[in-house]
């Protein structure tokens, strides 16, 4: 388990020394909360790149530095993770651009992004405290609604989520993933979250079960 921002500040300077070329990490997820204070530690550094090109620089960063992989278990199955690194106490997650069943690091997410490192031939920067709530509302990890409890003592962009929600769906074609938003966010409504888009957030749900509905009734 990581307590604190410094183990990662370390790993970062080390793996800038020995890639080849310049990458751009986007962090996301437990590693950004604690950076923010809004968690004590985090056994996971997710980290999505967004090139193959990248991806592929940054795995032999990893391996030069004695990292090992290991294969995703189950319980990622909807992560679309490309792959594990393990090395002591640091597990490091890394997508390539795609996360979730096909949620993408966006130019809206990318843009929303803090920079908090920009060494020689590595950029690191966090990604925004609302995106890495709507990133936990489609996962089903143990945890992750109590750091979405965590994520709202920051400044969340309600607004701004509902926006990249509908981008996201109409960048994918992907309506279902209404579905899996609305049932996280009844869980944290029942762990008393204030959330101010529910009612949006139900009336996309409902589109979606009236067309799904739509289509099944003209199939038949």
């Amino acid at each position: 388990m990581i307590s604190n921002f410094e183990p990662l500040d370390e790993l970062f300077n080390v793996l800038n020394k020995v890639l080849g070329e310049k990458v751009h990490f986007y962090v996301i997820g437990g590693a950004v909360m604690l950076y923010h204070g809004l968690k004590v530690a985090t056994k996971d550094i997710d980290i999505v790149v967004d090139s193959k090109k990248e991806f592929l620089e940054t795995e032999k960063a990893l391996k030069k530095t004695e990292f090992t992989t290991k294969l995703p278990s189950t319980e990622y199955k909807k992560f679309d993770l490309n792959q594990i690194f393990i090395k002591e106490g640091f597990r490091i997650d890394l997508f390539q651009r795609t996360v979730c069943s096909g949620f993408i690091l966006s130019e809206g997410m990318k843009k929303r992004a803090q920079k908090v490192r920009d060494l020689e031939h590595l950029t690191v920067s966090l990604c925004s405290t609302t995106d890495i709530f709507l990133f936990k509302t489609f996962t089903e990890r143990e945890g992750d609604i109590a750091d979405c409890i965590s994520l709202t003592r920051s400044a969340i962009d309600w607004d701004m989520m509902l926006d990249e929600i509908d981008k996201q769906m109409k960048i994918s074609g992907n309506k279902v993933w209404i579905t899996y938003i609305g049932e996280r966010m009844d869980l944290l409504l029942e762990r008393g979250v204030r959330i101010p888009i529910i009612g949006k957030i139900d009336r996309l749900r409902e589109e979606y079960f009236a067309e799904a509905e739509k289509r099944l009734t003209t199939k038949n």
